[in-house]
């Protein structure tokens, strides 16, 4: 390495750290860096190399680089795949449990309204994440209420 840059071996020409190039000249990063992007360690992503999982290449320095649309399909894989492990405790207690009445998606975001025995709960979120969830008019849903604030109202006289 020389002045931040690494080089790939195989001829590759020298790129800025952070934005490495693999053989055919697609953009890379670090296994550290790829392993900090996916919330794994690095021997996790030595042994998927090793099962086949993923494949890296190396730099003169023997650096291993994984390619970005790589570590984009394993960021969508363990988006999908949801929350690897049970979750045994959280600070919101409000829960409701119910039935996805309606849904609004446009390009970026998305109404999403759950009806929960006698209440109406309404979520704005992304319309990534109603197309990640796969939300359906008619599914179960629970929503998970957390206040950070408190509006007062008061009633008309």
């Amino acid at each position: 390495m020389r002045n931040g840059e690494a080089t790939v071996r195989h001829g590759e020409a020298a790129v800025p750290h952070g934005e490495a190039a693999v053989p055919n000249g697609e953009r890379a990063v670090r296994i550290g860096e790829a392993a900090e992007m996916l919330g794994v360690s690095v021997e996790t992503l030595r042994r998927w190399e090793r099962d086949g999982r993923i494949r890296t290449h190396r730099t003169d320095g023997r650096q291993r680089l994984l390619r970005l649309d790589d570590v984009q399909r394993l960021l969508t894989e363990r988006r999908r795949a949801g929350v690897e492990r049970p979750i045994r405790a959280q600070s919101a207690r409000n829960r409701f449990e119910g039935i996805v009445t309606r849904i609004e998606v446009d390009r970026v975001a998305a109404v999403v309204e759950v009806q929960a025995g006698p209440h109406r709960l309404v979520s704005l979120m992304t319309a990534e994440a109603v197309e990640d969830l796969g939300l359906r008019v008619g599914d179960e849903a629970v929503c998970v209420v957390k206040a950070t604030n408190v509006v007062v109202e008061v009633p008309a006289r």
